[in-house]
């Protein structure tokens, strides 16, 4: 695993019906909702540090702390980024921010975990057993 700081990523989508909070049930509105602009801030995260990972090995995230800035519109392009900023033996944080076509709508840090994906799977599936 050769993970440092300042590894960067990014995701992006186009807001569609079905990204709206409207849709989502997080809001009433035809904007983009919180949860698909955290799912974007996550997939850039994710993306940043996949390929540095051992196989086997997989990420998941534990911590979020965002703000959500602006509302984008159906038809708008979003961009999340995400910048690896803090190690700590297994956790990663990253900074997160995304754009629409025209501002900053987002921002904040989201913290990941390095996970063995056997055994996280057999813990989680192993619950009620």
């Amino acid at each position: 695993m050769e993970l440092k700081p300042g590894l960067k990523a990014s995701s992006e989508c186009t807001v569609t019906a079905a990204d709206t909070a409207k849709a989502l049930g997080s809001g009433g509105l035809d904007v983009l909702s919180t949860p698909k602009l955290v799912a974007l801030m996550e997939n850039a995260a994710l993306s940043a540090v996949k390929p540095y990972l051992d196989e086997g090995m997989d990420t998941v995230g534990t911590r979020l702390d965002v703000a959500h800035l602006a509302a984008t519109p159906v038809g708008m392009s979003v961009r999340a980024e995400a910048e690896l900023v803090e190690i700590d033996r297994r956790r990663l944080v990253f900074k997160v921010q995304a754009w629409d076509e025209a501002e900053l709508v987002g921002e904040g840090t989201h913290e990941r975990f390095i996970v063995g994906i056997d055994k996280f799977v057999n813990k989680c599936y192993s619950k009620g057993k």
